[in-house]
């Protein structure tokens, strides 16, 4: 079974979907992280992100994975390296709309997802997964949220793990983030036509939960 959760960033997608992978004990696949791990090795690379060629070429030839492990945080590990925290670090959230961007990075990125879909029942969340990468999943859902509750929900997820936040730039590089992804050419963020979309604004990361958890069981 494959459950997709799309929406704009800063709608709490990844902690959802995480959630509800483990009341369902599925895997969780956070297509974000994939995306930013590419990212890191290309900026370690000294790749020029606005060279489609060579990003693809860089793609190419990494191996990105997503472990799952009982009671454990995902990991993420880029050529076998664990990159899950180095893939949250500022410079890398900021950059990685070049890699998002990039039709031949995508057609990678894309390829390597539907494989791990047909590995094993799986939560997913991301941009395009309920248009793009699982048209046919088994249950889609739209997360969104008021612009200024998703400001304030990445602050409070960056200052409860102690880095200063910058508030007014947050907003700007969110606002950003948004054009972005809406924008792009390939692959951009758009509800499915058979996606249950959900505003989470005045809910709770346990109430978003459970009412997407009750609409599968209610399906089943």
């Amino acid at each position: 079974m494959v459950i997709v959760i799309d929406g704009p960033a800063g709608a709490g997608k990844s902690t959802v979907a995480k959630l509800l992978a483990k009341k369902l004990d599925f895997a969780f696949m956070d297509t974000g992280a994939m995306y930013r791990a590419l990212t890191v090795k290309a900026m370690r690379c000294q790749v020029k992100l606005d060279d489609a060629e060579a990003l693809v070429a860089l793609a190419n030839k990494t191996h990105i994975d997503l472990v799952n492990e009982s009671g454990r945080p995902l990991k993420v590990l880029l050529d076998g390296e664990d990159v899950s925290e180095a893939i949250r670090a500022t410079d890398v959230t900021n950059n990685t709309f070049y890699i998002a961007r990039t039709p031949g990075v995508r057609h990678v990125m894309v390829e390597w997802q539907q494989r791990m879909g047909e590995r094993r029942s799986m939560v997913g969340d991301g941009r395009d997964l309920g248009t793009v990468v699982f048209p046919n999943a088994d249950y889609k859902f739209f997360l969104d949220a008021d612009f200024k509750v998703r400001c304030q929900r990445r602050i409070d997820e960056l200052k409860a793990k102690g880095q200063a936040v910058d508030e007014e730039a947050l907003a700007r590089d969110l606002a950003e983030r948004d054009h972005q992804d809406i924008s792009r050419k390939v692959g951009p963020l758009k509800q499915a036509s058979d996606a249950v979309r959900i505003d989470s604004t005045n809910m709770s990361i346990d109430e978003t939960v459970e009412f997407m958890f009750n609409r599968i069981q209610q399906k089943k």
